[in-house]
C-alpha cells in the first residue's frame, strides 16, 4: 500500500467525532487481535518514552522484545507519529 492510497481511510478516521465512534469503526475495520496489538504497541511507546527498560516493559505489557525493539526503532528513526501523539496527549493531560 502506498501512503497516498490511505487517504480515504485517513479521512474516514478524521471524520469520527467521539471515542465511541472511533471504537466502533476500529471494531468493524480490524480484528480484536489487531486492535489489541495496536493498543500494546502504543503502550510500549508510552513506556519507552518514560525511560523504562525493555525487561520492565515486557513484564508490564507482555510484549515481545522484538515488538519493543520495533516500537523503539519507530520512536527513534520513524515518521514521528508516536512522538507526535505522545506529546499531544501529554499536553492534553497537562504533563508537558
Amino acid at each position: 500500500m502506498k501512503h497516498e492510497d490511505a487517504g480515504k481511510l485517513l479521512d474516514a478516521i478524521l471524520s469520527l467525532e467521539s471515542r465511541e465512534e472511533a471504537m466502533a469503526f476500529l471494531e468493524d475495520l480490524c480484528t480484536i487481535q489487531e486492535i489489541n496489538s495496536m493498543v500494546q504497541r502504543y503502550d510500549v511507546a508510552l513506556l519507552l518514552d518514560q525511560g523504562l527498560t525493555y525487561a520492565r516493559i515486557a513484564e508490564i505489557t507482555k510484549a515481545s522484545t522484538a515488538t519493543i525493539s520495533r516500537v523503539n526503532r519507530s520512536l527513534v528513526y520513524g515518521a514521528d507519529g508516536y512522538r507526535l501523539a505522545i506529546e499531544r496527549m501529554k499536553k492534553r493531560e497537562g504533563k508537558a
